[in-house]
């Protein structure tokens, strides 16, 4: 009898020893586990371990891993408890949590005429009615079904002996490993979205958190519609007698979709790296249940809006190809809605990220990664025929699906900005897209200087600026009507508007980003149409205060999704040269006691935002980084020596950010800090490179993102061959 529990004790242990796994601390050294042994023989390079005494292996519990079987434990009796609950854990939330359940195959199967009379559309008939009442009867008797089962399976595991032999013991091991393996939940709910279903609840502390850290950073400026709760939606549906416990599941897969976006992005803005990757695997979950049926017109903006803050965070960990492939998908199914408020402000969000993704690629799109073999270019409704003057004025479409249909379009919105001459959009909206409108000028202005740079230089041919990267559909348009849409007046519209929207509003949505935003591209651009202008104007000065202590006040700013880190971090460059003129002012002598004053103030400023960029820019990927702020030098004794040497500083790697900083330096100085920027950024990303193969990064994390990536190109492949389809 000893030598068969010694036997089982044997089987049972796996990936982690018991007493590792039961007390969550180091065990005794007597039975360690196989991470240990492995990191142990990694760690001091040897290829075996006989003579090494058991304590040196140091065998540490880690509860982030997967492990095997539990002593006393069996999936089977953890599944039937779960199921005795009738699998409504995640059922009907009354504050706009999650509410579906992913044990409703069977209604769903049987569920084809209500689906059909969604389609058909919403009008509250008779046959519509009956199918709800045979659908919410199902529901009903779905609980009692399962509970009957799970009474009967339950008893089954009681009546079973208690001893076996050693062959079932080790069956039921190997059987247990393979369950373990496969990553679901009792019921089929896969466990990246059962884990953290609790989230979607308003009223959960957790969850509350990580959706205002998304509201204080990328939906301060973009304001996108809200996801509605359950309730919410059924009024939307517009149906009599309609409660959410008759929502259909592909319905509310699409709701959590667009929660679970929502809080892995404000995971991800508080650097919850781990955490916000297993929320976006959730959204890729629901997405991937959400389409099994076509998707529906009353659904389609909230998958749309998934599908788009999929990207975000996509874009955010410098994944492009991803970024564009869900940009393609977030259009296609954007292109099928009708022209709204609602429309139009996702749109407008969209620009102003193809904004950074436009500065990115110094607005070359030969270089964007090729999306056209697995998603075609999405196609909007047809036209309803009816002539606009403004769009035959500026030669562009301002309806949503007449924008995602036009071929210009296809990589990023370009050209005269579409929502900022619909005079029908919000005025919030218009304003984001005048704004992405004039950093896409800028970069064309950019592109065009550098290119005269290069041709001043007899550089070769095959390192020269492409052509059609300065005659940008942008630039043509603002060739055409440069009274219009200039970069400036660009800016002085958005203005404008932003204080049209706030005056509506009553100051109850007072965006302190796109105030920063607007006061960044006002200093950029205030001398930018006068030739040989010397020095800093005081409303420049101003303006550039403004950004950088709005910045150092509201930290989450810098996680807006789209151009705006680079527009802060270009603002603090004009402060060194700012610092750098007052510094040579005052070691004259020939400054007063207020200027003294002010030199202060902008030293603390400057000291301030360096510090906040500093940590920001560490933790963003290597080709997302902007300008490398350099430290003041506040000790030197050399009168003729700037208090900010920008000699060695490292630029950004794209010409449109660079070009926003031209205005404070000479041409020839701005061409070589850009080619020694690009030899920088190639070393940073071969050392970055080195620290993946020795596993110096964080394993769990490449883990979690493995595992993201597998699930993220399955959805990709299904939403392929349905648009194909």
């Amino acid at each position: 009898m000893d030598d068969l529990n010694k036997q089982q004790d044997d089987e049972k242990l796996c990936a982690s020893c018991d007493r590792c796994r039961s007390r969550k601390t180091k065990c005794d050294g007597k039975r360690p586990c196989g991470n240990c042994v492995a990191k142990y023989m990694k760690k001091y390079k040897v290829t075996s371990v006989e003579g090494v005494p058991d304590a040196a292996f140091e065998c540490v519990y880690s509860p982030a891993k997967r492990r095997g079987p539990v002593p006393g434990r069996t999936p089977s009796q953890a599944r039937s408890l779960n199921d005795v609950n009738g699998g409504h854990h995640n059922n009907v939330n009354m504050t706009g949590g999650s509410n579906f359940d992913w044990n409703t195959d069977l209604i769903s199967q049987q569920q084809q005429p209500i689906m059909s009379s969604f389609t058909g559309g919403l009008d509250g008939n008779i046959l519509n009615q009956f199918n709800l009442m045979r659908q919410m009867q199902l529901q009903q008797q779905l609980p009692l079904q399962q509970q009957q089962m799970s009474l009967q399976h339950h008893q089954q595991q009681q009546q079973q002996p208690h001893m076996m032999d050693t062959s079932e013991v080790s069956e039921r091991s190997a059987r247990r490993m393979k369950m373990e393996d496969v990553p679901s939940a009792p019921g089929g709910v896969p466990r990246t979205v059962s884990d953290h279903t609790h989230l979607l609840d308003r009223n959960d502390p957790d969850g509350s958190r990580l959706f205002s850290y998304f509201k204080l950073s990328i939906d301060e400026l973009f304001r996108l519609p809200p996801t509605p709760t359950d309730e919410e939606y059924c009024l939307r549906l517009n149906i009599p007698g309609m409660t959410p416990r008759m929502i259909p599941g592909t319905h509310l897969a699409a709701l959590s979709a667009a929660r679970f976006a929502e809080i892995a992005l404000g995971a991800m803005v508080h650097n919850e790296i781990s955490l916000a990757m297993e929320l976006c695997n959730a959204v890729v979950h629901c997405l991937r249940e959400s389409v099994k049926e076509p998707v529906q017109t009353p659904i389609m903006l909230e998958v749309s809006k998934a599908y788009f803050l999929l990207g975000v965070f996509r874009a955010c960990r410098g994944d492009m190809a991803r970024y564009f492939k869900y940009r393609r998908v977030c259009m296609t199914y954007l292109g099928k809605l009708e022209n709204s408020s609602r429309t139009a402000t996702l749109t407008s969000a969209i620009s102003y990220l193809d904004a950074w993704a436009y500065m990115i690629y110094n607005g070359n799109e030969s270089k964007v990664p090729d999306v056209d073999r697995t998603l075609p270019p999405p196609s909007g409704c047809a036209s309803n025929g009816m002539v606009n003057p403004i769009e035959m004025k500026y030669n562009t479409k301002t309806s949503v699906p007449a924008v995602v249909s036009d071929p210009k379009n296809k990589n990023w919105i370009q050209g005269a900005p579409p929502v900022y001459l619909n005079n029908e959009a919000p005025p919030h909206a218009r304003s984001l897209d005048a704004l992405a409108c004039a950093v896409r000028s800028c970069c064309d202005q950019a592109n065009s200087r550098f290119a005269q740079m290069m041709k001043s230089e007899g550089t070769q041919s095959d390192n020269m600026i492409p052509q059609a990267t300065i005659l940008t559909p942008t630039a043509t348009a603002v060739m055409h009507h440069e009274n219009e849409l200039c970069s400036r007046n660009m800016v002085l519209s958005a203005y404008t508007l932003m204080q049209q929207q706030e005056s509506s509003t009553r100051g109850r949505h007072h965006s302190e980003g796109h105030q920063m935003v607007i006061s960044a591209m006002d200093a950029f651009l205030e001398n930018s149409d006068e030739d040989g202008g010397t020095g800093f104007t005081d409303s420049q000065i101003q303006s550039l205060l403004s950004v950088c202590n709005t910045a150092v006040a509201n930290p989450f700013l810098l996680h807006h999704a789209g151009p705006t880190y680079h527009m802060v971090t270009n603002a603090t460059i004009l402060l060194c040269h700012l610092l750098n003129a007052m510094h040579a002012m005052k070691q004259s002598g020939q400054v007063e006691d207020m200027e003294v004053a002010m030199f202060e103030e902008v030293l603390d400023t400057f000291i301030a935002i360096r510090k906040l960029l500093t940590i920001h820019r560490r933790k963003l990927p290597v080709k997302l980084r902007c300008h490398g702020i350099p430290r003041p030098n506040l000790t030197s004794t050399d009168a003729s020596a700037p208090i900010v040497d920008l000699g060695e500083t490292l630029l950004c790697a794209c010409r449109g950010c660079q070009g926003f900083v031209l205005m404070a330096c000479s041409p020839c100085v701005a061409a070589e800090r850009a080619r020694d920027a690009t030899k920088r950024m190639e070393i940073e990303l071969q050392h970055e490179a080195q620290a993946i193969e020795m596993g110096e990064l964080d394993t769990d994390i490449d883990n979690i993102g493995a595992e993201f990536d597998l699930d993220d190109d399955a959805l990709l492949g299904m939403i392929s061959s349905l648009i194909q389809n």
